[in-house]
């Protein structure tokens, strides 16, 4: 199966274990990533979480089309890791670690993209490298407040 890695490192100005916490929680996710607009059937387990994240995409401008992906995360010490199975044949590994950066936190976010066929990966890396972007400058403005 073809799969490709992303990587980015960002700051973000909140202390480890705030950033932890955040990034432990399910509903977190909503708005972190663009697409993400709900998380449901929460299901609690030691150290994580299994969920169901709804990803809402648009084409054409006006064509509407949630897709619910099953997702799990595991927190430990150091940050967040888990992966997310889409029915749409896209396996997403995603990893956050957290390291003490001066009066913040690094946040290394690291995803492998996995597709059936090349085109697809190329599709979902392109939007996951989107997503990433973004992610970091949504979590830094949402550390002001933690």
């Amino acid at each position: 199966m073809p799969e490709t890695l992303l990587r980015n490192v960002f700051h973000v100005p909140a202390a480890p274990s705030a950033v932890l916490a955040h990034l432990g929680e399910p509903a977190s996710y909503v708005g972190l990533s663009p697409l993400v607009v709900a998380v449901r059937d929460v299901r609690r387990e030691p150290g994580g979480a299994r969920f169901v994240s709804v990803e809402r995409f648009r084409f054409l401008g006006f064509v509407r089309y949630d897709n619910l992906i099953e997702v799990t995360l595991r927190a430990g010490d150091a940050g967040v890791e888990g992966e997310v199975d889409s029915p749409g044949g896209v396996w997403l590994g995603y990893r956050f670690a957290l390291t003490p950066d001066g009066d913040g936190t690094e946040v290394e976010d690291v995803l492998r993209v996995r597709a059936r066929f090349g085109p697809l990966l190329r599709y979902a890396a392109r939007k996951a490298r989107e997503v990433q972007l973004a992610r970091a400058t949504v979590l830094a403005e949402r550390a002001r407040s933690f």
